[in-house]
């Protein structure tokens, strides 16, 4: 269990927020969470162990984001965990530098494995 593990989690839809962070923090984890992507750019301090980021964002492409935290110093380091309802995206999310991809819907067990194995 990811217990004191903080994961991030940036999607627009509240739903998927809510839903997320309920479970996660149900299974032990920290969460914090942000429905505009564009916030990740100033992500530099307070680092979580974890970020679960959706690839379609309004406005901001997940891609985008996860590239430019994977070369930007203070977050090069920062696993990152890619989520989308197009299964046939999951490349282009490894492409951009993330380190794991799930696609929507998916089982709340692959979820907290996915979590788990990818938590820093």
């Amino acid at each position: 269990m990811g217990f004191h593990n903080r994961v991030m989690i940036a999607d627009d839809d509240p739903g998927i927020v809510d839903f997320l962070s309920i479970m996660l923090e149900f299974n032990g984890y920290i969460v914090t969470s942000t429905l505009d992507g564009s916030t990740l750019f100033q992500l530099e301090d307070q680092l979580p162990d974890l970020l679960l980021l959706d690839i379609w964002m309004s406005g901001v492409d997940g891609r985008d984001v996860c590239k430019y935290l994977k070369e930007n110093g203070p977050t090069c380091g920062l696993p990152i965990v890619m989520l989308s309802a197009s299964k046939d995206i999951g490349q282009s999310a490894i492409d951009a530098g993330a380190d794991d991809f799930l696609a929507k819907p998916f089982e709340m067990s692959d979820l907290l494995a996915v979590v788990a194995k990818n938590v820093g």
